[in-house]
């Protein structure tokens, strides 16, 4: 075989080595960041790109929201009480220039920074306010963090607070505390209930005193009520025989002038 055979094949390896260098796929998630001779030129993508060999470079950064667990954190609140907490942090590349160029690990960065600003929020926190106020300790977090990424072009869209541990002896405290604040409160409830069961009788003691009959027609429904039972004995003194004839007569009375 003469040379002048092998040059078509040779360079048809040669055209097909610079198409496969040349021709870079960036998906729709993605976008390529070019470099010409270290420089950058842009942002491409999605879709084909084609580089010039040897002269242009692309380096892929990811758009999509990332997904970042804070590891547990051990925090001296305000009231310094000592608590763990773990936390997940969602941001996404805004600037994929800025990514690349500002920082040299944009995950790795955004990482320890979360880690430093939970430390730093949550010790500015009483307990107490470390339990309830949960949603505010997430947004304040998140305004930090925002606020150091924002030069690497990266957004942080929630940081949540997901776990928090408390000591063993602070578990014990609080729950005597809850204990005892369930006791305060039935004991207020019980004493309502009281208190409106003495106003009722009080107002009652009133309507009987200007209708004493009405204590005598009490009196004979509650007889009443324990005479359903067969094995009842009942014993009528004769003072009480009298005032239910008198209560009869002034029903009697009363009935006539009506």
């Amino acid at each position: 075989m003469n040379n002048a055979s092998i040059m078509p094949l040779v360079i048809g390896v040669l055209v097909v080595v610079f198409l496969l260098l040349s021709i870079k796929i960036v998906q729709e998630y993605d976008r390529g960041l070019i470099f010409f001779l270290g420089k950058v030129t842009g942002v491409r993508g999605p879709g084909l790109i084609i580089l010039i060999p040897l002269f242009e470079r692309m380096v892929k950064v990811s758009l999509r929201t990332i997904t970042m667990s804070i590891p547990s954190q051990k925090i001296i609140t305000k009231d310094n009480v000592s608590i763990d907490i773990a936390a997940v942090a969602y941001y996404h590349v805004v600037d994929p220039q800025k990514s690349v160029i500002a920082i040299e690990n944009v995950n790795e960065a955004v990482n320890q920074i979360s880690q430093t600003t939970v430390r730093n929020v949550v010790g500015q926190f009483s307990l107490d306010q470390v339990l309830a106020q949960t949603t505010i300790i997430n947004e304040k977090i998140k305004k930090v963090i925002d606020n150091h990424t924002e030069p690497w072009g990266v957004q942080v869209t929630a940081v949540e607070i997901k776990d928090i541990m408390l000591p063993d002896n602070m578990q014990r405290a609080m729950a005597k505390e809850a204990e005892a604040e369930r006791e305060r409160r039935a004991k207020i409830v019980a004493a309502e209930g009281e208190f409106q069961a003495a106003v009722k009788l009080g107002q009652a003691a009133d309507l009987i005193a200007k209708h004493p009959v009405a204590l005598q027609l009490r009196t004979l429904q509650t007889m009443a009520e324990i005479s359903v039972e067969k094995n009842s004995t009942i014993i009528f003194p004769a003072q009480f025989m009298t005032t239910v004839q008198e209560a009869i007569k002034t029903i009697t009375a009363d009935t006539k002038k009506t």
